[in-house]
């Protein structure tokens, strides 16, 4: 574990003062966990988006447009 320093808006501290004590943790423990659930989020996203882009594509117009918009 690493201490780290923070500075914030005092309307954020107070927020995170009333948002750790609503859930029975301290403030630090509250931004540690926020920042990894935000770590976790962007981490998932990343590999469904490089999943996406290395998926073979089984779709082709076989050098036929698309059908326009009015046919769907």
């Amino acid at each position: 574990m690493k201490n780290v320093t923070v500075t914030m808006e005092d309307s954020v501290a107070e927020w995170a003062r009333l948002e750790a004590a609503r859930r029975n943790t301290s403030v630090s423990r509250l931004v540690g966990e926020l920042l990894a659930e935000k770590m976790r989020h962007d981490d998932a996203y990343e590999r469904a988006l490089q999943d996406w882009l290395h998926r073979e594509r089984t779709w082709s117009s076989d050098g036929a447009p698309y059908p326009g918009r009015e046919l769907l």
